[in-house]
């Protein structure tokens, strides 16, 4: 298997953010710590499945089209050579070249098959050709999802098997553990991108607390009008 890193991202911040959005809405509700269980390993199984599953359709579904759009080039090329030339010539001389340097550009790309279709799948269609494998990518997002999303859910693990003094310590120490959950996956999402690993850990962890906050007060509503 080879892993997809922003893939892996993805399901990590989707799984941190759910499954500790659901502990927070329990917890407000004032429900068991078994519930709380129950719920977040449901969350984290059935959740991240469908994720995995849209995932795999969403890429397989893409390779299909750009290799349907590839035959398509293909074809073109071998029964409609000149049109197809003078397409490569609209798109250079739009690009800026001239007369002879214009001629010479597309006879060099037109020379080769292979740099000609992928000339014209780049320029043409704007469809640029990947490596990702729709399993292995699926996969990424399965095991970023399930495991980063397991870790709100340790301290309620532990509240089964020893003494912790009540669910809103479980909760506190969830809490913990999740805010640097998200602050560690942002900072790897701002590498990743190249973007500010700061600024990236602290946007996911505001995004990951909004949706608690969010959760938390609809649980404890609820738990009071019911």
């Amino acid at each position: 298997m080879k892993w997809h890193f922003e893939e892996f991202i993805y399901g990590s911040i989707d799984g941190a953010v759910t499954t500790f959005a659901i502990v927070a809405g329990v917890v407000g509700a004032g429900l068991s710590p078994g519930i709380i269980l129950i719920l977040g390993f449901a969350n984290l199984f059935a959740d991240g499945f469908s994720m995995a599953t849209a995932n795999y359709q969403s890429s397989k579904a893409r390779n299909e089209y750009i290799e349907m759009k590839r035959n398509q080039e293909e074809w073109e090329i071998d029964n409609l050579a000149e049109q197809e030339k003078e397409e490569i010539r609209e798109i250079y001389a739009k690009k800026g070249f001239k007369e002879e340097l214009l001629e010479e550009v597309v006879r060099v790309i037109t020379s080769k098959r292979k740099v000609w279709i992928d000339t014209m799948m780049k320029e043409e269609l704007g469809l640029i050709e990947g490596d990702k494998n729709p399993l292995d990518s699926s996969l990424s997002t399965f095991f970023g999802f399930n495991i980063i999303g397991l870790i709100p859910l340790i301290p309620f693990m532990i509240l089964i098997t020893i003494e912790i003094n009540s669910n809103y310590d479980a909760f506190m120490y969830s809490t913990i553990l999740v805010a640097l959950a998200f602050f560690l996956v942002g900072t790897i999402k701002g590498k990743i991108v190249k973007k500010s690993k700061i600024k990236s850990g602290l946007f996911t962890l505001i995004i990951g607390g909004i949706a608690a906050i969010m959760a938390y007060s609809i649980g404890y509503a609820l738990n009071s009008i019911v």
